[in-house]
């Protein structure tokens, strides 16, 4: 007869979970040591080619066991891993997670919460409850209830905001600027509503003319506290001025800004955000969460009143009635994970300032960056950071040899920096998210950029 494998829940579940431990961990040290740096050289072809010979039969006929199909796969995995826990992988909003909250995590899938009735959740339903009304409050301070819903990140809180906008004005019509996220765009096709209006939310007066200019759906303005590009902010509070003026409701999209709040030296970056009727954050970035932890918060929690939904199997009446939670109204999801468990071990193990330490040690490092950039005659520097984005570029390279740098530094596995487009040229984009990046880091990818430059 088979063996059954063991379950990660019940008494007996950390007795099976730990030897699996051990293999995960070890193979994820061995893949660390065979990609050698940020991401394994060799381009697509030779990370494809370990995979395939890793995984071999996709469904044998018969298994290999635990202990061979995780060592190898998730040594295959961890070989071909962009990993930016390494200072030189620093291309996306891609963060390193802390180890305390990838344990959490581990907790998490063992436990198998699904967030969507009480009779699932019980324990993680009534911590979501008291973390996101937390979180919400640092947005809302002077909210009346602010409440937040627990996302997979920006673009499915961008998208609820733009719903529960639909839900109570009609088809809204969407004012972003040029540098909004592409999810803004995306949830306005999604939701049948009106092509977004760009217009220059960074500049106050043209957007005040934008809006004057319009008749006909009602408004609603979004501004970026933190853009994917740059890492701008938006200036929040005169975009607040014109949106009032106009009756136009506002979304502040800060994904990437938003955790600046937990930074003494820092959160009056985003003075303004208050004003806005929701705003996304993602805490997946600048939080330092695995994947995914994203907020949507508003002042008042019954504004989430659209969402409430009845499924007899998950919220009957009579059990609301008797005084079971409802959780369906949470989401747009069904099953969902319980992802406030490691927010929650976050914010309880590192407290306001550990986070506001990590915070401003990060976008220290992104000014250290640009530092060495603006004293580098071989290199030109777009601006100085707002948050941990630095864009530069080498001072004589043409827009073609500025791409293909940073392809060839990928491919052979020596960084990994994204690009962007900002003044009509193409520029290098090191996103910094590791608060452990040294100045030696820094200086070694200035010093890889100038080295691939064209002589």
């Amino acid at each position: 007869m088979q063996h059954t494998p063991p379950l990660a829940g019940g008494i007996t579940g950390p007795d099976a979970l730990r030897p699996l431990l051990a293999l995960v961990l070890d193979a994820l040290g061995e893949g660390a040591v065979a990609r050698g740096g940020p991401v394994a050289a060799g381009g697509p072809d030779a990370v494809a080619a370990r995979v395939r010979q890793a995984v071999g039969d996709v469904l044998p006929e018969h298994g290999d066991g635990a202990a061979h199909a995780l060592r190898t796969l998730v040594r295959a995995v961890a070989h071909g891993a962009a990993d930016p826990a390494d200072p030189l992988c620093a291309a996306h909003l891609h963060t390193p997670p802390l180890a305390l909250a990838v344990a959490a995590d581990l907790a998490a899938s063992a436990l198998n919460p699904s967030m969507d009735s009480w009779d699932q959740a019980p324990a993680a339903s009534e911590l979501e409850t008291r973390v996101t009304r937390v979180l919400a409050r640092e947005v809302y301070p002077r909210g009346t209830a602010p409440d937040a819903l627990v996302t997979t990140g920006g673009t499915e809180s961008n998208q609820l905001a733009l719903l529960l906008a639909r839900e109570r004005h009609g088809p809204v019509r969407t004012v972003c600027g040029d540098t909004a996220h592409h999810s803004v765009r995306r949830a306005a096709w999604l939701l049948g509503l009106p092509e977004p209006v760009t217009a220059p939310v960074h500049d106050p007066a043209a957007l005040d003319a934008t809006l004057a200019a319009h008749h006909g759906p009602p408004l609603l303005v979004v501004a970026t506290a933190g853009t994917t590009d740059t890492g701008r902010i938006d200036p929040l509070s005169a975009i607040a001025d014109a949106a009032d003026r106009h009756g136009a409701e506002l979304h502040i999209d800060a994904s990437y800004g938003g955790p600046l709040l937990f930074s003494a030296d820092r959160r009056h970056l985003l003075a303004g955000l208050d004003r806005a009727h929701s705003v996304t954050l993602d805490l997946h970035k600048l939080g330092w969460q695995p994947v995914a932890a994203g907020l949507l918060a508003v002042p008042d929690a019954a504004r989430l009143a659209p969402l409430g939904h009845t499924a007899e199997y998950l919220n009957a009446e009579d059990d609301t009635d008797a005084g079971l939670p409802d959780l369906l109204g949470r989401s747009l999801r069904t099953t969902r994970r319980p992802d406030i468990l490691k927010i929650a071990v976050t914010l309880r193990a590192l407290g306001r300032a550990g986070l506001g330490a990590l915070v401003d040690r990060t976008c220290a490092a992104a000014h250290d960056l640009a530092d060495l950039v603006e004293k580098n005659a071989r290199l030109e520097l777009y601006e100085r950071p707002t948050l941990s984005t630095v864009l530069f570029r080498p001072a004589d390279a043409s827009d073609e040899e500025t791409a293909e740098i940073r392809r060839t530094l990928l491919t052979e596995g020596r960084a990994v920096l994204g690009r962007a487009s900002a003044d009509g040229r193409i520029w290098l984009k090191a996103t910094l998210l590791n608060p452990h990046t040294t100045p030696d880091a820094l200086e070694a990818l200035t010093r890889l950029v100038e080295g691939s430059t064209p002589r």
